[in-house]
């Protein structure tokens, strides 16, 4: 059984535990760092964006993270198309949970960073986001539009072996993306029936060995927006997993997916299916934003992979949708932080 939130509580409670695990279509769960029990350097807090042309098949990434030990922001120009990237990161050391990252996903504010090698601001408003960035060859400045009536996909859960630890997510999918973007010496236009965005906002404290799978993509399907979050690996996902098809601003719950795919040839196709046989996608690589660092105590290996998505969903009433060519990405992680 998934437990479904439906109306607002505290995230934590005294101890530093979940109150009431599950997952929830509205940010219902209000996230207050003073009730974490654990040391700064074991939270970590991110936002990251993803815009994506479906027509061109190129869009921009955009990280502003703190891991409390660093803050990590990073722009990435991925083109799907031609099987490139370029990505600029920076990090700021011993960040301690003073990066601007806010604590409410939806109250209107500024988050900029700012050095020698990049700059990124988010503009938070009423029913949108406005992203403004530029590193060395690439710049632009996207809108993407919110709407407040829209659902999403929210996910609180914990580790078993250590219920302090706690997993805070929210993914915003199919957002409409409208503005320009110049990388790699060619301009790109976003257009909002073409061109969409997805925001994946995590709080948490997190235990040091993990590794996860996420999948998620956005588009248009029969002229309305659809798309999909994906997701498993780590915490105890007993009370729910994040696996949601959103289509016309509604969200439907999947059940259990998992990933089949060969890590020794990440480029060769992915399969995704769904334990309750509403979800069956494959998903073709094209391009593969690989990281891959060893600083003794800190690792991380990841493998973000863009591509393209087709197969069938299924939504709540039954109705099929055939997916063709969706633009999106999928990841395998493994972290030690």
């Amino acid at each position: 059984m998934q437990n479904e939130i439906r109306s607002p509580l505290e995230l934590l409670d005294n101890r530093g535990r979940i109150i009431q695990e599950g997952f929830a279509r509205h940010p219902y769960w209000r996230y207050r760092k003073d009730k974490i029990r654990a040391p700064w350097w074991r939270i970590k807090e991110w936002d990251y964006y993803a815009v994506i042309d479906q027509e061109r098949g190129a869009g921009i990434t955009l990280t502003f993270s703190d891991l409390g030990y660093a803050g990590l922001f990073a722009i990435c120009f991925v083109d799907i198309d031609n099987g490139l990237y370029r990505q600029i990161d920076t990090l700021k050391p011993l960040s301690r949970g003073q990066a601007g990252l806010q604590s409410e996903i939806d109250t209107p504010h500024d988050l900029r960073f700012e050095d020698k090698k990049l700059s990124m601001h988010l503009f938070r408003e009423e029913t949108r986001r406005r992203l403004v960035f530029s590193a060395g060859r690439i710049e632009g400045e996207v809108i993407l539009e919110q709407p407040p009536e829209v659902e999403r996909m929210v996910i609180a859960t914990s580790w078993a072996e250590k219920r302090t630890a706690f997993y805070y997510n929210q993914k915003i999918n199919c957002m409409p993306a409208e503005g320009w973007m110049k990388a790699e010496g060619e301009e790109f236009h976003f257009k909002p029936d073409s061109s969409f965005g997805v925001l994946d906002w995590g709080r948490g404290y997190w235990t040091y060995r993990n590794r996860w799978y996420w999948a998620s993509a956005s588009g248009a399907v029969r002229g309305k927006a659809f798309g999909f979050n994906l997701g498993y690996g780590f915490s105890d996902r007993t009370p729910a997993s994040e696996n949601m098809l959103f289509y016309n601003g509604r969200a439907h719950k999947l059940e259990e997916v998992t990933f089949e795919f060969d890590k020794a040839h990440i480029m060769a196709p992915w399969m995704l299916r769904s334990a309750d046989g509403r979800l069956d996608l494959e998903f073709h690589p094209a391009v593969d934003r690989r990281s891959d660092f060893n600083l003794l105590l800190i690792k991380s290996v990841q493998d973000q992979v863009f591509g393209w998505y087709s197969g069938s969903a299924v939504l709540d009433d039954g109705t099929v949708l055939e997916v063709n060519d969706l633009p999106g990405f999928a990841e395998d992680v493994y972290n030690r932080w």
